[in-house]
């Protein structure tokens, strides 16, 4: 017996470096690269790119203008995300289900379309406006040109990641605390002040940090608002500097990832910080909080979030549609002037469409397929290794995923700038790069559904099969791999759904070829053709709403807290 569990106990002890050792190395290596060119010049002293970027004026602007964006765009977000997060789970309005998609759906269109949507309701160019009448006279400035203008789509872009977090508190309050206020007599207002806020703090402040960072690193609403009026945030200055070529190209716009990355760092452990002084286990049922029952105030209340909804979301895409079906910006929607000319140029005429298109499903298909693949055995080998190294790992994967995109792509870029030893192969310039970076940015987001599908198997199963003689990979494939594959599938469509858009680790990793739907689109509109950007933005979210719908079909199939706007 024991020489047929031998090659089991010798397969399991290399399994960690097939799986672990390439991972870590993939998640590490573009981080401690950008260290190495931030920090390599400085025996220079005043001279090197480091002390040179933090001692320009420049630089401070725009660290100014994020933190002032990130940090109004927050206070937005939380705003939004709050009221839905209470009012759907804590309340007895109806259609919670629709209220949370709609909701959920801005975080998943593509910051660039968000902004495009917007530019094409405000501003005297606007089609809706001109069609109703309303336009302000031409030669009016665009008010969303501004720092306002950014701070807003940033908190509209970013609240259902306070929606989310807050949310899972709510659901996690003890709903035997509640009823025991109430029956002691505390009125609906004494119980929100002294039990839910107090209990539902942290989610807050979670929510917050994670729409501060997010919106730090954004970049397609920081560019597509604020270039055209000079209005530089830290993610366009990079993307201004890269454009600029020069001898120390690299090493400058290197420090300012570095300073990107540092800031989200220290949202991170202000949000910790502010967390871990009221970490508390609560007692009681949690995951049905009670209902506050609104009465008379319901259809109120269910009217104020469609009215917010159909302010953030319906009449901008409805600006967006409109603005693809005239011949030019500024030209009222009429039956004489309705055409269908944006698309048939975009799928007829426009070989670069055809190319981003080809471009964006190949590399987001090829992402999520890899990721699929690789992620089941690596939370498999995960889940067998003790609790300290499980954590560390875990944090190494998130490592690319929680920092800003263009720190990633700078990264990138440095790590790949000169062919790769042994092989003499240079990625630099291709796809394949942003196909690595891919890999990388989102090898957490498709490894999280496995894990929390392998943390829901019974273990029994798996001991009967290793009982039996099988071995760990037969295993794998017989008993675990057909329990778990939804949550592998939805790992895999969640992949695609935000890669197929992704624009901020592209914008600086693409080159002419190889271009992506999100570069496509802030390239039409950056040269002035907003008319067929528009209409690449409407198929684009077209394309998100069905992949999402989709996945709500898999939802009932899949672990919970997997399908982000599931109720």
């Amino acid at each position: 017996m024991a020489r047929v569990l031998t090659p089991a106990g010798s397969h399991s002890r290399w399994l960690p470096v097939v799986y672990l050792v390439p991972v870590a190395v993939l998640a590490l290596a573009p981080t401690l690269r950008l260290l190495l060119e931030a920090f390599g010049d400085l025996q220079q002293g005043g001279d090197s790119p480091l002390w040179r970027m933090l001692t320009a004026a420049a630089t401070w602007r725009a660290l100014w203008h994020s933190v002032y964006t990130a940090g109004a765009g927050t206070v937005i977000s939380l705003l939004l995300g709050g009221l839905f997060a209470v009012s759907i789970t804590l309340t007895d309005v109806r259609a919670k289900g629709a209220f949370v998609f709609a909701f959920m759906l801005p975080m998943m269109i593509p910051p660039q379309v968000t902004a495009l949507s917007w530019l094409q309701l405000f501003g005297p160019a606007s089609p809706v406006l001109n069609t109703l009448g309303l336009a302000p006279p031409l030669g009016s400035p665009q008010p969303l040109y501004s720092a306002n203008g950014i701070a807003l789509l940033l908190g509209i872009q970013h609240a259902p990641l306070v929606f989310l977090a807050l949310r899972t508190s709510l659901l996690n309050l003890p709903g035997d605390l509640i009823a025991a206020a109430r029956i002691s007599g505390a009125c609906q207002r004494a119980v929100w002040r002294d039990v839910i806020l107090p209990l539902s703090r942290n989610g807050l402040v979670a929510g917050g940090a994670m729409a501060f960072v997010s919106a730090l690193g954004n970049f397609g609403i920081p560019a597509m608002l604020g270039i055209p009026a000079s209005y530089y945030v830290l993610p366009t200055l990079i993307y201004q500097r890269m454009a600029g070529f020069g001898n120390q190209m690299l090493s400058e716009v290197a420090a300012l990832s570095l300073l990107i990355a540092v800031l989200a760092v220290a949202g991170v452990l202000v949000q910790q910080s502010l967390t871990a002084g009221s970490a508390s286990t609560l007692a009681g049922s949690g995951g049905r909080p009670q209902r506050f029952r609104l009465a008379g105030a319901r259809p109120w209340v269910e009217a104020l979030l469609a009215a917010v909804l159909a302010l953030i979301l319906v009449a901008p895409l409805a600006a967006l549609v409109v603005g693809s079906l005239v011949p030019a910006l500024g030209v009222p929607l009429s039956g004489d002037t309705a055409t269908l000319g944006a698309y048939r140029e975009m799928l007829d005429r426009q070989g670069v469409t055809a190319r981003a298109f080809s471009n964006s499903l190949l590399l987001a298909g090829g992402a999520a397929v890899v990721l699929m693949s690789g992620c089941l055995p690596l939370a498999y080998r995960l889940r067998r290794c003790p609790a300290t190294v499980r954590a560390v790992v875990t944090s190494v994967l998130e490592l690319p995923y929680a920092l800003p995109g263009v720190v990633l792509a700078i990264a990138c870029i440095l790590l790949f700038a000169r062919p790769m030893p042994v092989v003499e192969v240079s990625l630099y310039g291709t796809l394949a790069l942003i196909f690595v970076a891919y890999l990388a940015r989102f090898l957490t987001v498709a490894l999280k559904p496995v894990t929390s599908g392998l943390a829901e198997l019974d273990g029994s199963l798996e001991e009967a099969a290793r009982l039996a003689g099988a071995g760990p990979l037969r295993r794998l494939l017989d008993i675990v791999l057909p329990l778990v594959a939804p949550a592998v599938f939805a790992g895999g469509l969640l992949v695609f759904l935000i890669a197929v858009n992704e624009l901020t680790v592209s914008a600086l990793l693409w080159s002419a070829g190889n271009e992506t739907l999100g570069v496509l689109i802030f390239n039409l509109d950056e040269g002035g053709d907003s008319v067929l950007a528009s209409a690449v933005a409407v198929l684009v979210v077209a394309m998100v709403a069905v992949m999402m719908l989709a996945l709500s079909l898999l939802a009932p199939r899949l672990p919970k807290g997997v399908i982000p706007w599931q109720t």
